[in-house]
């Protein structure tokens, strides 16, 4: 189950890193923003587009806690969308982080016999399910289609053309229904997640756009916008004149 621990998960190491990219090598800055972290915690560092211009700014990332970039960019990325809330970027950049490594993409959870290809698979497998795994499906479909329309929507795009696969509105109706199906379980309410999903619903279409910028930008940056690209691009501004 994907929860929302990034920040929680910043301590020293990511605090000393957030003061040193903004004061830039100056003391009188270094004091500042050691006092706003001392005083107010570590959301205004995290928050101010300064450290993402920082990040970019430096030869390469490797020194960097990758939880610690994944999180800054994806907070800037949404903001530009007018996504305010902490906990939601919070819940996409563990997302990102942890579909990122090997297949657990393809799984309800990290350890999993089965592995689900196609959204359609996870819906006929939840509507027979029930319990801990229907919640657990339940999410994931909205997990999944979060994940392939956020961060390939290309090859969404392309398939649509070539071999009249569905679109990205598809993968935005089934994620939408999988969270708030999700929202709905007991068993979110129990773990105080349904709040989480329900907003993760209510939020699908503006988070899946600004992970297509994200991945367009940071992740699979491309010098030039295939027809596909430019095809997505004209949706994704009508949706955001319609939202």
């Amino acid at each position: 189950m994907i929860l929302p621990n990034v920040r929680a998960s910043f301590g020293r190491t990511e605090a000393e890193w957030l003061v040193r990219l903004l004061s830039v090598g100056d003391e009188r800055r270094q004091r500042h923003w050691e006092g706003v972290l001392a005083e107010r915690g570590i959301d205004p560092l995290l928050d101010d587009p300064r450290t993402l211009d920082a990040i970019l700014r430096q030869p390469t990332l490797a020194p960097l806690p990758p939880p610690l970039v994944v999180y800054v960019i994806l907070r800037q990325t949404m903001l530009e969308r007018g996504i305010e809330s902490r906990a939601l970027c919070d819940y996409v950049a563990a997302l990102v982080l942890h579909f990122g490594e090997g297949r657990r993409a393809l799984r309800i959870r990290e350890y999993d016999d089965q592995e689900y290809r196609y959204l359609v698979d996870i819906v006929a497998e939840a509507d027979e399910a029930s319990g801990t795994r229907a919640f657990l499906l339940h999410a994931h479909l909205g997990n999944y289609a979060l994940w392939l329309s956020g961060l390939f929507p290309d090859f969404i795009v392309a398939r649509v053309q070539r071999k009249g696969g569905p679109g990205l509105d598809y993968y935005e109706t089934l994620g939408q229904t999988g969270y708030r199906l999700a929202a709905g379980d007991p068993y979110a309410r129990h773990h105080a997640l349904h709040g989480l999903y329900d907003m993760a619903a209510d939020a699908f279409g503006p988070v899946r756009r600004a992970l297509n910028t994200f991945s367009d930008t940071y992740l699979l940056p491309k010098a030039s916008a295939p027809d596909d690209r430019v095809l997505r691009q004209a949706t994704n501004d009508y949706q955001d004149h319609t939202d």
